[in-house]
């Protein structure tokens, strides 16, 4: 697969289908989160301008049953696998 059919890859991204910054178009890839130069895989939600990502908090739950998130803050890099 070429990267010329893959859309580019946005500043901000959620993998919560009720984000507004969720894009199914560009989950029919497999993507990459790069952390303070390490990879990472339990990202729900990046913003690279920003600095950001927010990933769950061990097993806990808040009040609608989703994963607690907790955000970390640094050098993000996104990028296609």
């Amino acid at each position: 697969m070429s990267d010329t059919t893959r859309p580019e890859l946005p500043d901000h991204l959620s993998i919560d289908p009720r984000s507004k910054h969720y894009n199914a178009a560009i989950f029919e890839h497999d993507i990459g989160i790069l952390f303070n130069g390490k990879e990472r895989n339990d990202v729900e939600e990046y913003c690279v301008s920003e600095g950001w990502i927010k990933v769950p908090a061990g097993r806990t739950l808040d009040r609608k049953g989703q994963p607690l998130m907790i955000k970390l803050k640094g050098k993000v890099e996104a990028f296609y696998k």
